[in-house]
């Protein structure tokens, strides 16, 4: 009983904290679009970011993924949002020392020959400590904050509310399934056990990529509220573009962020959705990349990967019964033709890199604004046809796809994309992938996804 009381005050707390952030915006845009009253979006976004970024909850999170979906925010909201960092006051020592106790026992301490009372990095979920096993082998605990599990129920009331407040404002994009998509996503991250078993799954699929390396879990010292792993050096890719990298090493990465996707995505149907910039680091000296943070991962039938590739011969062929075929199995209902032809636009803006064999930066226009703005073609188009209802399994690939994309603008990489992407798929089987992702779920021990 206690702990029901404690949560619903949770959620309480949460939602007096946020809900006047959220019914702000409803309210400014409302004002604005049915009552002509121009309102200082920009200035309240700031505001929502101040809010929103102090806050130990994934309601930021949830707002850095809105900000990569297409004409999902207003503008103003979408560019500020889109620059949240993980920033969360850190648990002090002492609620360190009792939240470890509770997870590992008394004698945690007796695990470790030294563990770092400082947070060496915080998270939305929870935060990191540095620290060393008795082997003498370097780990990093993560711990989450208390009370997630109500946080979250309350931050997906408040998201709820606020895609719902917008719906009534612009329906052209309906987000029923979205909704269900994060919903789903944000519940399993607060399962550090879950996140151990993906974890290992990412490094059995990555295993033969010698430029992509991945944490290996301690299971001892897991349980769903604190994951141990073995420490990766690295550092931010914004600090090392600072230092002005040659072109060679921009193109190193950026072919190792591409195998660290899209192997598992094209050979197991499986996808990494959160291509934050917090989540990969670039290595010393060898051109690698450390790939960080399984809480979201999304594991695909592989009817839907199929319908992935089949979108792309028919974008490259100019096909659209082909199209039509590939929008099916994704899941799309009953389109229309004018709304196929629309949502072609987009996908033409997204397999474009891949459809000449030759060496090329991912955008070759210099208008940093040119995705935004085949956004929002796309969007005036959906409007005009009446609307779509995308399918849940699109929310995190399409996710993927603009966020690395925007990292491999920012590397200014030159690659042949269409090479890198035909080594991967040339001998795809629907049939092989389906026993390869069997069993790779299986011998990591991942739980059974969500529809």
């Amino acid at each position: 009983m206690a702990d029901r009381e404690n949560s619903l005050f949770g959620e309480i707390r949460r939602m007096a904290r946020t809900s006047g952030a959220v019914g702000g915006i409803a309210a400014r845009v409302a004002g604005e679009r049915f009552l002509g009253i121009k309102t200082d979006k920009a200035a309240h976004a700031e505001d929502l970011k101040s809010i929103l970024g102090g806050l130990k909850g994934p309601l930021m999170k949830v707002a850095q993924f809105l900000s990569t979906v297409p004409n999902a925010l207003p503008e103003e909201y979408a560019q500020q949002l889109a620059s949240l960092q993980a920033n969360a006051p850190p648990m002090g020592w002492a609620f360190v020392r009792r939240r470890m106790g509770t997870e590992l026992g008394p004698a945690w301490e007796s695990n470790f020959t030294d563990f770092g009372r400082e947070a060496a990095a915080a998270a939305s979920l929870g935060q990191v400590h540095r620290a060393t096993l008795k082997d003498g082998t370097r780990v990093a605990c993560k711990l989450q904050y208390p009370d997630m599990p109500s946080v979250v129920e309350a931050d997906l009331k408040q998201l709820r509310l606020a895609m719902g407040l917008y719906a009534r404002m612009d329906n052209t994009i309906q987000h029923d399934d979205v909704y269900e998509e994060l919903s789903e996503r944000l519940r399993e991250e607060l399962d550090y056990e879950r996140e151990a078993a993906q974890m290992r799954a990412y490094g059995l699929m990555l295993r033969d990529q010698p430029h992509v390396h991945v944490p290996t879990p301690v299971q001892a010292l897991t349980t769903k509220r604190l994951l141990t792993m073995s420490w990766l050096d690295g550092r931010s890719i914004l600090t090392r573009l600072s230092e002005e990298p040659s072109l060679e090493e921009r193109n190193a990465y950026a072919k190792a962020l591409f195998h660290a996707w899209y192997v598992p995505l094209y050979r197991y149907g499986i996808i990494h959705g959160d291509p934050h910039l917090g989540n990969y680091q670039v290595r010393p000296n060898d051109g690698g990349i450390n790939l960080l943070d399984f809480g979201a991962i999304r594991v695909f039938p592989p009817r839907f990967i199929t319908g992935t590739l089949t979108l792309y011969e028919a974008v490259r062929d100019s096909d659209n019964d082909k199209a039509a075929h590939a929008f099916e199995l994704w899941g799309f209902k009953d389109l229309k033709r004018e709304t196929m032809e629309v949502l072609l636009r987009w996908a033409r803006f997204l397999y474009e890199p891949l459809l000449e064999d030759r060496i090329r930066p991912v955008q070759e226009t210099n208008d940093p604004q040119y995705g935004r703005k085949v956004a929002e073609e796309v969007h005036a188009g959906l409007k005009r046809v009446g609307g779509v209802r995308p399918p849940r399994e699109f929310v995190l690939m399409d996710r993927a796809a603009v966020g690395l994309g925007s990292v491999f603008l920012r590397l200014k990489a030159e690659m042949n994309w269409h090479q890198l992407f035909h080594e991967l798929v040339d001998d795809y089987r629907e049939e092989d992938l389906a026993a390869r992702q069997s069993a790779t779920l299986r011998e990591a021990g991942v739980p059974e996804a969500a529809p």
